[in-house]
């Protein structure tokens, strides 16, 4: 089964107790979203492979370390997961960039894809999926099949906060994949928000509550 990673850094934590705030306004909301999106591709990269270098620094010729060879890209699941690519890049600027975006069959229920657009050697890098929420975990699931039918094979989920049940979705369908987040929730209520959330975090990001 994939693993679920919670980060429970204090700096990540208390900026997620701001963003639950319902005072806080989407200025602020987006900045924090910004922030512990940069904390966490922190912890997110750090299985990066490593090769040594020769280098000259202003005393001497010396040995040291350079990521090796790993390519990565970003892919935002629409709309909220784009709050989350600038933080992640400030890290690693050399990054590429996709999108997904689904919406719900109101007929079926299930998850369509009416975008997707990922780098054109994907399949050669390792995918960070992003969006704030995990909730069901449908759109998710949905997000990273389409993905793999792209050829693609390493793929990380990364979010915000996440309720237990989305986490088993997604561990269920996809077992090789892990699944980061900066905080693991008590539940989804009977609308499929998550408790106690942060309420709909994609009105909140971009002032449209």
């Amino acid at each position: 089964m994939s693993n679920v990673h919670v980060m429970d850094h204090p700096l990540i934590q208390h900026k997620v107790s701001l963003m639950r705030d319902k005072e806080t306004g989407a200025k602020e909301f987006r900045e924090l979203l910004n922030e512990i999106s940069m904390l966490m591709a922190y912890e997110v990269t750090r299985d990066l492979p490593l090769k040594t270098v020769e280098i000259e620094t202003p005393i001497c010729r010396a040995q040291t370390k350079v990521i090796s060879g790993k390519k990565l890209a970003i892919v935002p699941i629409l709309r909220a997961g784009l709050g989350m690519v600038d933080g992640i890049m400030s890290l690693v600027p050399a990054a590429k960039v996709g999108h997904i975006g689904l919406y719900r069959d109101p007929n079926t229920l299930e998850p369509v894809e009416y975008y997707c657009k990922l780098p054109a050697d994907a399949e050669e890098r390792e995918i960070l999926l992003v969006d704030p929420m995990l909730a069901t975990g449908g759109s998710a699931s949905a997000a990273i099949r389409f993905i793999k039918k792209r050829g693609c094979k390493n793929i990380k989920l990364v979010c915000l906060i996440a309720a237990p049940e989305g986490a088993a979705r997604v561990q269920a369908d996809h077992p090789d994949v892990d699944i980061f987040v900066a905080a693991m929730d008590e539940k989804l209520n009977d609308h499929g928000y998550i408790i106690p959330g942060l309420g709909d975090a994609g009105d909140r990001l971009f002032g449209t509550k």
